[in-house]
């Protein structure tokens, strides 16, 4: 299949995205054709304020890919904003999408609830709907791989499509693909205090990490709070540190450790420091990639995966102007 996915850079990678969305996206290239780019306007859309070095930001995601695993030659790697034809569609779907369908997007709604300390009002979060749908739909994906939380997003584009086809398209080769979502299982990896894994809040080993500072950030995490002696039993299902065992330990180890913790059997330095090893096995080899590469390699990639992408997109971008600019009777 061929799969489209994307994502914003806003900061360095942590944990969390490796394991929610990179760890995946290395499964997903091996049996299909994966376009995967950095999303820079998305990250317009809640952080326009923060003066974000966009263009940097973008060289250093591609990095973390790389490092952790995508294939540069097998798929194609861009950078949206070096598209134009995301706008040009993002502007004429914008021109047919019912207000009312963004108004009611669950995940618009509870952004505005649950961002505070930002001013997203504005007609670029709302439509970043119909901005993902261009995304998507430029490039033909059948599939694209998401959260539970992102199913509203995609069937809003599959709206979009079908509405589109209704106004302007009646042959019977449709313009445009309805796509699939490939429901990933997505584990929600907590920052090293408890809370969402975030830059905000300083709690996260992020994929750059050297080995001392990635011990030195387990050494300080919250654990099992009624186990307060070594001799005390404690409760794995309440510890942080057990579940990044089962987010990087192998399953022997996982198991010592959920029988150790509950038995006593072990402390939680002990613990803390087997979590550090199994993190070890898969930065270690991110961090030897990463050093492999410089900013003209990466570049060179980036402008190898955007000719294909312009290819594509260009070719998509002639057929819908001429079903909405040249319609006849």
């Amino acid at each position: 299949m061929r799969i489209v996915s994307g994502m914003r850079p806003t900061g360095r990678l942590h944990l969390g995205h490796y394991v929610g969305v990179l760890k995946n996206w290395v499964e997903l290239q091996k049996n299909n054709e994966c376009y995967f780019f950095v999303a820079d306007w998305h990250a317009l859309s809640t952080s326009y304020e923060d003066k974000l070095n966009l263009k940097r930001l973008s060289r250093e995601l591609v990095k973390d890919w790389l490092s952790a695993g995508v294939e540069a030659n097998s798929n194609v790697i861009f950078i949206q904003s070096h598209i134009k034809e995301h706008s040009e569609l993002y502007l004429l779907l914008n021109m047919i999408t019912p207000l009312g369908w963004l108004e009611r997007n669950p995940t618009y709604k509870d952004q505005l609830e649950q961002i505070k300390n930002k001013d997203i009002h504005t007609a670029g979060f709302l439509t970043y709907p119909v901005l993902q749908t261009a995304d998507i739909i430029l490039y033909d994906a059948e599939a694209v791989p998401i959260g539970e939380d992102q199913k509203p997003h995609l069937e809003i584009a599959r709206e979009i499509v079908r509405r589109f086809h209704h106004l302007y398209d009646k042959k019977e080769e449709p313009i445009f693909k309805e796509p699939k979502e490939i429901l990933s299982p997505t584990p929600r990896l907590l920052g090293l205090d408890g809370k969402k894994m975030s830059k905000s809040y300083n709690n996260a080993i992020y994929l750059s990490d050297t080995k001392d500072e990635v011990w030195q950030k387990l050494r300080g995490a919250v654990t099992d709070p009624q186990r307060v002696k070594k001799t005390d039993p404690g409760n794995p299902e309440v510890c942080l540190i057990y579940d990044y065992h089962k987010a990087f330990s192998p399953d022997e180890v996982v198991k010592k450790v959920e029988e150790g913790c509950r038995t006593a059997g072990i402390g939680c330095v002990e613990c803390k420091k087997w979590c550090a090893a199994s993190i070890e096995e898969v930065l270690e080899p991110m961090r030897q990639r990463r050093a492999s590469l410089d900013d003209e390699m990466v570049e060179d990639i980036i402008q190898k995966g955007e000719k294909r992408a312009k290819e594509e997109a260009a070719k998509k971008m002639e057929a819908v102007n001429r079903a909405i600019f040249e319609v006849e009777g």
